[in-house]
Protein backbone atom coordinates (compact mmCIF):
# COMPACT_ATOMS: atom_id res chain seq x y z
CA UNK A 1 0.00 0.00 0.00
CA UNK A 2 1.48 3.34 -1.07
CA UNK A 3 2.22 5.90 1.63
CA UNK A 4 4.00 9.24 1.55
CA UNK A 5 7.43 9.17 3.23
CA UNK A 6 7.10 12.81 4.31
CA UNK A 7 4.81 15.83 3.84
CA UNK A 8 7.52 17.01 1.43
CA UNK A 9 8.50 14.69 -1.44
CA UNK A 10 11.03 15.19 -4.19
CA UNK A 11 10.60 14.72 -7.93
CA UNK A 12 12.44 11.40 -7.91
CA UNK A 13 9.95 9.89 -5.46
CA UNK A 14 7.05 11.17 -7.53
CA UNK A 15 8.51 9.83 -10.77
CA UNK A 16 9.05 6.43 -9.16
CA UNK A 17 5.41 6.17 -8.06
CA UNK A 18 3.68 8.04 -10.88
CA UNK A 19 2.00 4.89 -12.20
CA UNK A 20 0.41 3.94 -8.88
CA UNK A 21 -3.38 3.69 -8.99
CA UNK A 22 -3.48 5.08 -5.46
CA UNK A 23 -1.59 8.26 -6.40
CA UNK A 24 -3.33 11.51 -7.31
CA UNK A 25 -1.24 14.46 -8.54
CA UNK A 26 -2.74 17.94 -8.21
CA UNK A 27 -1.73 21.22 -9.83
CA UNK A 28 -2.64 24.00 -7.37
CA UNK A 29 -0.97 26.86 -9.24
CA UNK A 30 -2.12 30.42 -8.59
CA UNK A 31 -0.72 33.50 -10.39
CA UNK A 32 1.67 35.12 -7.89
CA UNK A 33 1.15 38.69 -6.67
CA UNK A 34 4.52 38.80 -4.88
CA UNK A 35 7.27 40.69 -6.75
CA UNK A 36 9.95 38.41 -8.14
CA UNK A 37 7.71 35.35 -8.34
CA UNK A 38 6.59 34.29 -11.82
CA UNK A 39 4.42 31.44 -13.08
CA UNK A 40 6.10 29.01 -15.43
CA UNK A 41 2.91 28.48 -17.40
CA UNK A 42 0.90 30.91 -19.50
CA UNK A 43 -1.85 30.73 -22.12
CA UNK A 44 0.60 30.14 -24.96
CA UNK A 45 2.75 27.56 -23.23
CA UNK A 46 1.29 25.12 -20.68
CA UNK A 47 3.11 22.17 -19.14
CA UNK A 48 1.91 19.67 -16.56
CA UNK A 49 3.07 16.53 -14.82
CA UNK A 50 1.40 13.56 -16.55
CA UNK A 51 -2.00 12.77 -15.02
CA UNK A 52 -2.16 15.92 -12.90
CA UNK A 53 -5.58 17.35 -12.10
CA UNK A 54 -6.49 20.95 -11.30
CA UNK A 55 -7.04 21.81 -7.64
CA UNK A 56 -8.72 25.17 -8.12
CA UNK A 57 -9.13 26.91 -4.79
CA UNK A 58 -9.69 30.27 -6.46
CA UNK A 59 -13.00 29.54 -8.18
CA UNK A 60 -14.21 26.03 -7.24
CA UNK A 61 -12.84 24.72 -3.94
CA UNK A 62 -13.58 27.90 -2.03
CA UNK A 63 -16.32 29.58 -0.05
CA UNK A 64 -18.98 30.74 -2.54
CA UNK A 65 -20.06 34.39 -2.67
CA UNK A 66 -17.29 35.53 -0.32
CA UNK A 67 -15.91 39.04 -0.72
CA UNK A 68 -12.49 37.60 0.14
CA UNK A 69 -10.44 35.46 -2.25
CA UNK A 70 -10.10 31.65 -1.97
CA UNK A 71 -11.62 31.29 1.48
CA UNK A 72 -11.86 27.78 2.94
CA UNK A 73 -15.23 26.24 1.98
CA UNK A 74 -17.49 24.17 4.18
CA UNK A 75 -16.97 20.44 4.53
CA UNK A 76 -19.83 19.48 2.21
CA UNK A 77 -18.67 21.62 -0.74
CA UNK A 78 -15.06 20.58 -0.21
CA UNK A 79 -15.99 16.90 -0.21
CA UNK A 80 -18.10 17.31 -3.35
CA UNK A 81 -15.36 19.06 -5.31
CA UNK A 82 -12.56 16.79 -4.15
CA UNK A 83 -14.57 13.70 -5.05
CA UNK A 84 -14.94 15.14 -8.55
CA UNK A 85 -11.15 15.08 -8.75
CA UNK A 86 -11.23 11.34 -8.15
CA UNK A 87 -9.72 11.54 -4.67
CA UNK A 88 -10.52 8.61 -2.38
CA UNK A 89 -10.19 8.07 1.33
CA UNK A 90 -7.00 6.06 0.70
CA UNK A 91 -5.54 8.27 -2.03
CA UNK A 92 -1.96 9.45 -1.74
CA UNK A 93 -2.01 13.05 -2.96
CA UNK A 94 1.01 15.02 -4.18
CA UNK A 95 0.51 18.73 -4.89
CA UNK A 96 2.68 21.06 -6.94
CA UNK A 97 2.57 24.56 -8.40
CA UNK A 98 4.25 26.21 -11.37
CA UNK A 99 6.16 28.84 -9.39
CA UNK A 100 8.21 26.40 -7.34
CA UNK A 101 6.85 26.30 -3.81
CA UNK A 102 4.28 29.04 -3.53
CA UNK A 103 0.62 28.02 -3.87
CA UNK A 104 0.85 24.28 -3.23
CA UNK A 105 1.15 24.46 0.59
CA UNK A 106 -2.32 26.01 0.81
CA UNK A 107 -3.87 23.06 -1.01
CA UNK A 108 -1.86 20.75 1.28
CA UNK A 109 -3.20 22.52 4.37
CA UNK A 110 -6.78 22.46 3.07
CA UNK A 111 -6.67 18.69 2.58
CA UNK A 112 -5.09 18.18 5.98
CA UNK A 113 -7.72 20.45 7.51
CA UNK A 114 -10.37 18.13 6.10
CA UNK A 115 -8.72 15.10 7.68
CA UNK A 116 -6.60 13.72 4.83
CA UNK A 117 -3.12 12.82 6.10
CA UNK A 118 -1.68 11.14 3.02
CA UNK A 119 -0.89 14.39 1.24
CA UNK A 120 2.47 15.93 0.33
CA UNK A 121 3.93 18.95 -1.42
CA UNK A 122 6.32 18.45 -4.33
CA UNK A 123 9.58 20.16 -3.42
CA UNK A 124 10.48 22.71 -6.09
CA UNK A 125 7.20 22.13 -7.93
CA UNK A 126 6.89 21.93 -11.69
CA UNK A 127 10.20 23.70 -12.23
CA UNK A 128 12.10 21.00 -10.32
CA UNK A 129 10.24 18.31 -12.30
CA UNK A 130 11.26 19.88 -15.61
CA UNK A 131 14.82 20.53 -14.43
CA UNK A 132 15.12 16.82 -13.61
CA UNK A 133 14.28 16.01 -17.22
CA UNK A 134 11.04 14.19 -16.48
CA UNK A 135 8.23 14.00 -19.01
CA UNK A 136 5.55 16.69 -19.21
CA UNK A 137 2.24 16.95 -21.05
CA UNK A 138 0.42 19.98 -22.43
CA UNK A 139 -2.87 19.61 -20.55
CA UNK A 140 -4.25 18.56 -17.22
CA UNK A 141 -6.38 15.46 -16.81
CA UNK A 142 -10.04 16.43 -16.71
CA UNK A 143 -12.05 13.22 -16.92
CA UNK A 144 -11.82 11.18 -13.72
CA UNK A 145 -13.97 8.63 -11.93
CA UNK A 146 -15.61 10.04 -8.83
CA UNK A 147 -13.86 9.41 -5.53
CA UNK A 148 -15.13 8.53 -2.07
CA UNK A 149 -13.26 11.20 -0.08
CA UNK A 150 -14.83 12.05 3.30
CA UNK A 151 -14.43 15.53 4.80
CA UNK A 152 -13.70 15.71 8.50
CA UNK A 153 -12.95 19.36 9.22
CA UNK A 154 -10.61 20.30 12.06
CA UNK A 155 -11.82 23.73 13.19
CA UNK A 156 -8.41 24.55 14.71
CA UNK A 157 -6.73 24.66 11.30
CA UNK A 158 -8.29 27.92 10.07
CA UNK A 159 -9.54 30.93 11.99
CA UNK A 160 -11.24 34.28 11.43
CA UNK A 161 -10.36 37.80 12.59
CA UNK A 162 -12.13 37.40 15.94
CA UNK A 163 -9.77 34.58 16.94
CA UNK A 164 -6.76 36.66 15.89
CA UNK A 165 -8.08 39.69 17.79
CA UNK A 166 -8.35 37.67 20.99
CA UNK A 167 -4.86 36.22 20.42
CA UNK A 168 -3.08 39.60 20.12
CA UNK A 169 -2.35 39.75 23.86
CA UNK A 170 -2.28 36.01 24.51
CA UNK A 171 1.26 34.93 25.43
CA UNK A 172 0.49 31.34 24.42
CA UNK A 173 -0.10 32.43 20.80
CA UNK A 174 2.29 33.82 18.21
CA UNK A 175 1.02 35.60 15.10
CA UNK A 176 3.49 35.32 12.27
CA UNK A 177 3.06 37.45 9.15
CA UNK A 178 4.46 36.06 5.88
CA UNK A 179 4.42 39.37 3.97
CA UNK A 180 7.55 41.32 3.12
CA UNK A 181 9.19 43.53 5.73
CA UNK A 182 8.14 46.60 3.74
CA UNK A 183 4.48 45.64 3.73
CA UNK A 184 4.65 44.57 7.39
CA UNK A 185 6.01 47.99 8.44
CA UNK A 186 3.85 49.94 6.01
CA UNK A 187 6.79 51.30 3.99
CA UNK A 188 5.88 49.36 0.85
CA UNK A 189 2.46 49.57 -0.81
CA UNK A 190 -0.09 46.81 -0.57
CA UNK A 191 -0.79 45.16 -3.96
CA UNK A 192 -4.54 45.51 -3.45
CA UNK A 193 -6.23 48.91 -3.57
CA UNK A 194 -7.67 50.38 -0.40
CA UNK A 195 -5.77 48.14 2.03
CA UNK A 196 -3.96 49.80 4.94
CA UNK A 197 -0.23 49.30 5.42
CA UNK A 198 1.28 47.89 8.59
CA UNK A 199 0.57 44.87 10.79
CA UNK A 200 -1.40 43.59 13.77
CA UNK A 201 -0.17 44.68 17.22
CA UNK A 202 2.34 42.15 18.62
CA UNK A 203 2.54 40.22 15.34
CA UNK A 204 5.98 39.10 14.18
CA UNK A 205 7.35 39.12 10.65
CA UNK A 206 8.81 36.14 8.79
CA UNK A 207 8.66 36.80 5.03
CA UNK A 208 7.86 33.45 3.44
CA UNK A 209 10.93 33.44 1.09
CA UNK A 210 13.10 33.07 4.19
CA UNK A 211 12.04 29.43 4.58
CA UNK A 212 12.81 28.71 0.91
CA UNK A 213 15.95 28.30 -1.13
CA UNK A 214 15.88 28.40 -4.95
CA UNK A 215 12.17 27.61 -5.04
CA UNK A 216 12.44 24.63 -2.69
CA UNK A 217 12.07 24.22 1.06
CA UNK A 218 15.11 24.74 3.25
CA UNK A 219 16.41 21.66 5.15
CA UNK A 220 14.49 20.73 8.30
CA UNK A 221 17.41 21.60 10.57
CA UNK A 222 17.46 25.14 9.17
CA UNK A 223 13.68 25.44 9.52
CA UNK A 224 13.91 24.46 13.18
CA UNK A 225 16.48 27.18 13.77
CA UNK A 226 14.30 29.75 12.01
CA UNK A 227 11.17 28.96 14.02
CA UNK A 228 13.08 28.66 17.29
CA UNK A 229 13.47 32.45 17.10
CA UNK A 230 9.70 32.92 17.13
CA UNK A 231 7.90 30.05 18.88
CA UNK A 232 8.27 27.16 21.29
CA UNK A 233 6.57 23.78 21.04
CA UNK A 234 3.93 25.00 23.50
CA UNK A 235 2.94 28.06 21.46
CA UNK A 236 0.02 28.08 19.07
CA UNK A 237 1.15 29.59 15.79
CA UNK A 238 -1.30 31.67 13.78
CA UNK A 239 0.04 32.52 10.33
CA UNK A 240 -1.15 35.39 8.17
CA UNK A 241 -0.17 36.95 4.83
CA UNK A 242 -1.91 38.96 2.12
CA UNK A 243 -4.80 36.60 1.37
CA UNK A 244 -4.18 33.35 3.25
CA UNK A 245 -1.94 31.81 0.59
CA UNK A 246 1.72 32.27 1.55
CA UNK A 247 0.71 32.02 5.21
CA UNK A 248 0.43 28.34 4.39
CA UNK A 249 4.08 28.30 3.26
CA UNK A 250 5.00 29.25 6.82
CA UNK A 251 2.52 26.75 8.25
CA UNK A 252 4.01 24.03 6.06
CA UNK A 253 7.55 24.95 7.07
CA UNK A 254 6.57 25.00 10.75
CA UNK A 255 4.97 21.58 10.37
CA UNK A 256 8.16 20.21 8.83
CA UNK A 257 10.07 21.73 11.74
CA UNK A 258 7.93 19.70 14.15
CA UNK A 259 5.27 22.18 15.27
CA UNK A 260 1.68 20.96 15.45
CA UNK A 261 -0.37 23.76 17.07
CA UNK A 262 -0.94 25.50 13.75
CA UNK A 263 -3.71 27.79 12.50
CA UNK A 264 -4.04 29.88 9.34
CA UNK A 265 -5.86 33.21 9.50
CA UNK A 266 -7.89 32.74 6.35
CA UNK A 267 -8.90 36.34 5.70
CA UNK A 268 -5.37 37.55 6.40
CA UNK A 269 -4.35 41.12 5.54
CA UNK A 270 -6.90 41.64 2.79
CA UNK A 271 -9.51 41.40 5.55
CA UNK A 272 -7.60 42.86 8.51
CA UNK A 273 -6.08 45.73 6.53
CA UNK A 274 -9.35 46.81 4.95
CA UNK A 275 -10.82 50.04 6.36
CA UNK A 276 -12.24 49.01 9.76
CA UNK A 277 -11.68 49.34 13.50
CA UNK A 278 -9.27 46.39 13.56
CA UNK A 279 -5.99 47.71 15.03
CA UNK A 280 -3.02 48.34 12.71
CA UNK A 281 0.46 49.47 13.70
CA UNK A 282 3.66 50.10 11.73
CA UNK A 283 6.42 49.91 14.36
Amino acid sequence: MLQIPSPLVDVNWLQEHLGSAQLVVLDASVPPVVPGYVSLNNEENFLAIPGARRFDYDTKICKPDSSLPHMMPGAELFQQEVRRLGINKDSVVVIYDDVGLYASPRAWWMLRAMGHDQVAVLDGGLRAWIDAGYRTVNALQEETAGGNFISNFDEQTFCDFSVVLSALDDSSCVILDARSSGRFHGTAPEPRAGIRGGHMPNAKNLPFPEVLEAGAMKPVAELREIFRKFITEDNRLITSCGSGLTACVLTFAAYLAGHRKLTVYDGSWIEWGAPSKLPVVTD
